[in-house]
């Protein structure tokens, strides 16, 4: 222990300090140092010129950037708000436009002459002159309406069925038989009225025109019968609608498009695109809005609007660049700006080595020197800023370190020999403390056989508690249980009595009922002899009225009343006769239904008897059971006391197991943990002896390593 005590005297001393500190600021000195060539563009100087140089060209950048970028977004918004308004005036327009077409299709339906022929020309129903008569002044009127509109080019009433004669206008007339085919002729019919727009074709509806047409379909019912009687066909020339549209521009290399709703061309500037589909792509949501999307290889913005009429959308093109040429300009000075920046940081960086650099160059020369051993190097820089200030710091480093270093030299030698007690000290510890350690190992082993067999002991003690509580607990379970059963046994009982009164009763209304019916059964043989004797006097009567129509005829005129009121009395009598029938007819049902009830009640009868006899027997055996679980639960209750008994002793046992188990593990513990102590205590004894050994070889490597350091000039 005194060694141990002058050891921490040692290095809590000044000089072990200073030893540390020494040591360190050696260390700090060589991770400092770079052994290779000097190189003016790994100094400080060369770095903080690329920082300024880098952070020039950021600034520069990002403010340039995001000019550039602002400005595109803004025009993007301004160029996508103006076209979007051109684009909605330019659908208002056409609107106009198509409007006045389906108001002329109408017309063309409604019209009264146009109604009043159709009957006619239906050619099962006249004659041929009349069908001729009436086609005519059909085309008649459908030349003037289409002549009020002179983009129309033709117009076809195509008929649904054969027995009606087909209209045309303007001298372009369809195949019937091929246009029932078209698509379009079927979505008229499923439009029930409505009108349907129909893409552009280029050689027409007949495929016989040389210039491409518009057209708008309609199906036509007879206002008198609600007939689908033919499909209205007008073609629109291609012509006036790219006239509507020539004059919307929406800047240069924009596009004009329209598009049905599946997406097909229906106009565009050039022929060659009618009628494919188109590349864009439209969002879900993107009714009536602008968006950005790739097409062509190029990022172009879109606006459209859809039609009021028909769910065809006019849709403008307009190349992103072309919005944007003019936000260019920013960027070019951007970069124009950076140019600059890079030149101004190349004039600060060679200011920066000629002031920083250089300097801090041989101040690091100096610390190579120093590293190496040398610690006889002073700087000579005699300036009044930072880099003076550090060359003063380090020839005053130097100063300490050399003062350091020799008085490391004395300390080390003092170390070296104290390091030589403490190692044989700690020898002759480990030995007692090894000795020490094996005992207490053996005392702790029988220490934790005791403690494991109490364990066993406990573990069946507690296991025998576990099963007794079951047994109790199962116990309690058939005590309720039978006294359930024998409450149920007595309120079977109690149900059986009444039950037994109850089918008495039953009896006692089926007898009733039985002499009840026999009554009903006279008085049924009553009425039927009732019934007899007015049929008897219905015949008398009917005899009596012929006496009577016989005896009027007789009397000529004076006897025409009386033979009327003879006639009454026999359709009186067949009257009375056929009630009296039907009365009879009910009351033989009667009987007969009386006759089975009769039947049925004696033949329930035996049953209701045998029913009382079983459920006295039933509640005799309810009476035994009864009797027989008061005993059984006598017998639980008294089983019961004995085992609570017995748990009361396995109680008892189980808390004497547990008081031993206890201590032993106690013991156990107190002697593992001595065990413990002694092995911490070896541990501490060998550790100082390894750690005397370190000691004596770092002094030894310490005066080695103090010798190459030179002190002297």
């Amino acid at each position: 222990m005194k060694l141990m005590d002058k050891l921490k005297e040692k290095y809590r001393s000044e000089d072990s300090s200073k030893v540390m500190d020494v040591k360190r600021d050696m260390k700090g000195i060589y991770n400092l140092l770079d052994t290779n060539k000097i190189n003016v563009f790994k100094s400080v100087g060369a770095k903080l010129v690329l920082l300024i140089l880098i952070s020039i060209l950021v600034c520069v950048l990002v403010v340039g950037l995001t000019s550039y970028s602002t400005s595109k977004t803004i025009i993007e918004n301004k160029a996508a708000d103006f076209s979007q308004q051109t684009i909605a005036e330019a659908v208002s327009k056409m609107d106009i436009l198509f409007q006045s077409f389906e108001d002329l299709s109408m017309q063309v339906i409604f019209d009264p002459e146009i109604q009043n022929n159709i009957p006619i020309v239906k050619k099962q129903n006249d004659s041929l002159f009349n069908v001729y008569e009436a086609s005519k002044r059909m085309e008649s009127k459908l030349m003037t309406l289409m002549v009020s509109s002179k983009a129309i080019l033709s117009a076809n009433l195509i008929p649904l069925d054969e027995s009606y004669k087909g209209l045309n206008y303007g001298g372009v007339k369809i195949d019937y038989s091929s246009a029932k085919d078209k698509e379009w002729y079927q979505d008229a019919i499923n439009s029930d009225g409505r009108s349907v727009w129909l893409p552009t074709q280029l050689n027409g509806y007949s495929g016989t025109l040389n210039e491409p047409v518009i057209g708008l379909s309609r199906l036509v019912k007879s206002t008198i019968n609600n007939e689908k009687v033919f499909v209205l066909l007008i073609e629109i020339r291609y012509k006036d609608l790219a006239e509507k549209l020539a004059g919307l521009a929406l800047g240069e290399d924009s596009r004009i498009e329209v598009l049905d709703e599946k997406n097909r061309v229906v106009f565009s500037k050039g022929l060659e695109s009618i009628g494919q589909t188109s590349l864009i792509q439209f969002p879900e949501d993107s009714d009536n809005k602008a968006f950005r999307t790739a097409l062509g290889g190029r990022d172009v913005l879109i606006v459209h609007q859809v039609f009021n009429l028909m769910n065809w959308k006019l849709v403008g093109e307009i190349p992103v660049s072309e919005l944007v040429k003019d936000a260019k300009k920013i960027r070019d000075l951007t970069w124009a700006f950076i140019g600059i920046g890079i030149l101004l940081s190349i004039g600060i960086g060679y200011l920066v080595i000629r002031l920083i650099a250089l300097p801090l160059k041989q101040i690091r020369n100096l610390m190579v020197d120093g590293e190496k051993g040398n610690l006889t190097v002073r700087s000579s820089i005699k300036r009044q800023d930072e880099i003076g200030q550090l060359a003063n710091s380090f020839n005053q480093m130097m100063e300490k370190i050399t003062s350091l270093v020799n008085q490391t030299n004395e300390s080390a030698q003092q170390v070296l020999q104290t390091a030589g007690e403490l190692t044989e000290a700690s020898r002759k510890t480990s030995v007692s403390a090894r000795e020490i350690s094996i005992a207490t190992e053996e005392i702790a082993t029988g220490a934790s056989s005791l403690a494991m067999e109490a364990e066993r002991g406990a573990d069946l003690t507690s296991g025998i508690g576990t099963q007794m509580k079951q047994v109790i607990e199962a116990n309690h379970q058939m005590v309720g249980a039978a006294g359930e059963v024998e409450n149920a046994s007595k309120q079977g009982a109690e149900y059986m009595s009444a039950l037994i009164q109850k089918t008495g009763l039953a009896e006692q209304i089926t007898r009733s009922i039985t002499e009840k019916v026999d009554r009903l059964k006279d008085s049924t043989h009553s009425i039927r002899q009732i019934l007899e004797v007015l049929n008897s006097l219905t015949k008398q009567t009917n005899i009596l009225s012929l006496n009577a129509t016989i005896e009027a005829a007789r009397a000529g005129a004076a006897g025409k009343g009386f033979m009327v009121v003879a006639d009454e009395i026999r359709k009186l009598a067949d009257e009375s006769r056929q009630s009296i029938d039907v009365v009879g007819e009910v009351t033989e049902t009667i009987q007969f239904e009386i006759d089975e009830t009769v039947q049925v009640l004696i033949e329930a009868f035996p049953v209701f008897q045998e029913q009382i006899a079983s459920v006295k027997e039933a509640n005799q055996l309810f009476y035994s059971v009864q009797g027989q679980m008061s005993q059984f639960v006598e017998r639980l209750d008294s089983a019961t006391h004995s085992i609570q008994q017995l748990d009361r002793s396995q109680s008892v046992l189980s808390e004497a197991m547990e008081n031993v188990s206890g201590v032993a593990e106690e013991s156990s513990a107190t002697s593992e943990e001595v065990a413990s102590l002694s092995n911490e205590q070896l541990s501490i004894s060998e550790g100082l002896v390894n750690l005397s050994s370190k000691l004596e070889a770092v002094s030894n490597e310490l005066k080695s390593s103090l010798s190459r350091f030179n002190t002297k000039s």
